[in-house]
Formats: structure tokens, C-alpha cells, sequence
């Protein structure tokens, strides 16, 4: 994981919006190899000449299945799975159409991903923003923020992005009960789940789960995160409630798409069948990447991550992402993206060989540009 790892030439965004020589921290996309199985997989199927229409198999589903049980040990029905050609901003947007009229507005956190306003906006749809509660070990959900708009919708990101926070299990049934209470639903966004440290300390409460299969809870995931392939947007649902399950697939239908896809179906099926040890190792390159990070960064650190590969900042300790872009040349993501709460603050993307992360720290941390 450590080795020379160059995305040249490879269109990457990541560095695309770094440029000029900065260091790019800020994307949400690992600047390590991915499972070497995924590339073997696209290139005997590209080696036959016909790339027509596909269909999802069964085993398809029973492979999420098996990966939820063996990573999570949790029991996921496979006739809950829905698979999308798709990434998770387009499912989302695509559940809130299915689920029909809501009965209140959407609401989220803040900070949190910026995904989940944006898809509010282009659906024309209500959405609230309420402030997390901030600890010592993290955030934590602020549920009677939440009870007081009476939701329609409760979007998660799970475990929390920008923080890497994971929830209590307590903390997610609470926030499905109050779906429930107000005849809404709650969607939990688990595309960095997969990614839980080694020393988390807890579990990752998948919500279908915590929850026995509650017919108004919703979880997405994706191979994306976990095994480096958003270039492939792809994800999957599970979707509990048979009623649910088949009007989005109808919605799905309305906009001519289908479930699978050719790419999207062949980088799953290659990274949950086989990339299980590869994944084992990125975990504990990870852990180690994390240290690194909160050890040079300190006291701007506001949340020592639990999964994932984000580390959430006090910009007032470190500067603006522009003048770290321009001076430092280091690229972070700003903090005002994820919504009113993240003012001034900062998301830093550690998930890199040791050498580069320690070279984007130096800069950061140099007395010499201050």
C-alpha cells in the first residue's frame, strides 16, 4: 500500500481539483490499489465482442447476503436487495419519488454529506437541517431536533460523513421509531460501513439490522467506497417492505433503468466474492493513516474517526481550504459543503501511501508558510 501509486493519465476528479502541484485531500476516493481480482473480472468479459442488455441473477442478491453475514454478522434477506446502476445520490432521490407524498419534511444533520441537501433541492422537496451534538467520542444524532420537524424523511449518513462517527445502535432504532411515529421514513446511507476500523470499539448498526427488518427503513451501500471502484457508480438497497421494493423499481423503470448493469454488476460480484482479504489489508493501512494524521494535526482535530477514511477539521487551526490550496498546496474539501454547521471547518481525505499523507502533512503543519 505504500508503494509509488500514481493517478495520472487516469482522469481522476481528486486530482483534477487539486492541480497545480497541491496534494490532493479532499474527494472521497482512496489513492491506493484496489482488489487486483475487479480489473482481472472487467477483462475477460471485455475480451467477448457482445455487450448487450443483462439481467440481475440471483445469486447476485445472495452474494450481498453472504457479505452482510460474514462482515456484519447480520441476516439480510436476498429478496430485500435491490441493485442499481446507479451511485447513492440518484438512489435517494429516487426512494423519496417511491416513497410518495411525504407527510413532513426531509431532514438531515449538519454537517453531513452535501449529497442529501442537493437531492432535496432538485426534488423540489422540503429539507431541514438540524445541528449534531458533538462529544468527546464524536457526534451524536440530535433526535429531538429531529422529532420537532415532524419528518417525512430521515436521511443518515452511516457511519457519519465528514466525522467518521459510527452510531449507536440505540441512537439508530430511536431514529427509525421516529420515522415510524410520523409515518415517514428513515434511509441510512452505509457506503463507508464497510470500513470500520479495527479498533472502532463497536459495531457498525446496518439499520435493517438494529432495526428486525422494519418494512420504513432503508439502507444503501455500495462497492464504491469500500473497494475503490466510484468511477463505476453503482449501489444497492435493502428495502425491507415488498410495496417499497416494487415501486422503485417502477420508478426506476419510468426513467429507463434497470436493475444491474454490465460494469456495475461485474466489479460487485468480483470485489464482495473476492476482495474480502484485500479489504483487511486497507483496513489496517488505514489505521495507520488515521494515526498519522490526528498525531500531526492535534488540537484541529474535532473527531477521532472510527470508520472510513475522512478526517474532520478545525479550519481556524489550520487556515481556509483556499489559502492551504494556494500557500500550502495541500487540497481538503470545505467544510461549508456539508452544510451550516461546517463553516470553517475542514474534511481531509488521509487515505494514501504513508509517504505522500506524511508529505501533505509536513506542508500542512510547516511553521515556514505561516
Amino acid at each position: 500500500m505504500d508503494t509509488g501509486f500514481d493517478r495520472a493519465g487516469t482522469g481522476s476528479a481528486k486530482w483534477a481539483r487539486a492541480a497545480g502541484g497541491a496534494i490532493a485531500l479532499g474527494l472521497a476516493d482512496m489513492d491506493l490499489p484496489g482488489p487486483a481480482a475487479i480489473g482481472e473480472a472487467l477483462a475477460r468479459r471485455a475480451a467477448h465482442p457482445a455487450l448487450g442488455y443483462t439481467v440481475v441473477e440471483p445469486a447476485d442478491r445472495e452474494l450481498v447476503a453472504r457479505w452482510y453475514r460474514r462482515r456484519h454478522g447480520v441476516a439480510v434477506d436476498p429478496a430485500w436487495v435491490v441493485l442499481m446502476p446507479f451511485g447513492v445520490r440518484t438512489a435517494v432521490r429516487l426512494l423519496l419519488e417511491a416513497a410518495g407524498p411525504l407527510p413532513g419534511p426531509v431532514v438531515s444533520g449538519s454537517p453531513e454529506w452535501g449529497g442529501f441537501a442537493a437531492v432535496c433541492r432538485a426534488a423540489g422537496s422540503a429539507h431541514r437541517e438540524v445541528a449534531f451534538e458533538r462529544g468527546a467520542d464524536g457526534y451524536r444524532l440530535p433526535l429531538a431536533g429531529f422529532a420537532a420537524l415532524r419528518p417525512g424523511a430521515v436521511l443518515l449518513s452511516s457511519p457519519h460523513n465528514p466525522s467518521g462517527t459510527v452510531w449507536r445502535e440505540d441512537e439508530v432504532r430511536a431514529a427509525a421509531a421516529l420515522a415510524a411515529q410520523c409515518r415517514g421514513l428513515l434511509v441510512s446511507d452505509e457506503v463507508h460501513g464497510d470500513l470500520l476500523h479495527p479498533d472502532a470499539g463497536r459495531p457498525q448498526p446496518v439499520a435493517v439490522a438494529v432495526t428486525g427488518g422494519a418494512p420504513h427503513v432503508v439502507t444503501l451501500n455500495s462497492v464504491g467506497k469500500t473497494f475503490n471502484t466510484s468511477g463505476v457508480p453503482s449501489c444497492f438497497a435493502l428495502v425491507p417492505d415488498p410495496g417499497l421494493r416494487a415501486r422503485l423499481t417502477g420508478v426506476m423503470a419510468g426513467y429507463g433503468l434497470w436493475e444491474g448493469g454490465l460494469l456495475e454488476a461485474l466489479v460487485q460480484r468480483a470485489a464482495l466474492a473476492e476482495g474480502g482479504p484485500w479489504l483487511e489489508g486497507v483496513l489496517a493501512h488505514l489505521t495507520a493513516a488515521r494515526d498519522l494524521a490526528v498525531a500531526a494535526l492535534g488540537p484541529a482535530v474535532l473527531v477521532r474517526p472510527r470508520a472510513g477514511y475522512l478526517l474532520w477539521l478545525d479550519g481556524s487551526a489550520l487556515g481556509t481550504r483556499a489559502g492551504l490550496l494556494t500557500q500550502r498546496k495541500v487540497e481538503l474539501s470545505d467544510g461549508a459543503d456539508f452544510g451550516s454547521a461546517g463553516t470553517g471547518c475542514l474534511r481531509l481525505n488521509f487515505a494514501l501511501p504513508l509517504p505522500r499523507l506524511q508529505a501533505a502533512l509536513t506542508r500542512l503543519t510547516s511553521q515556514d508558510a505561516r
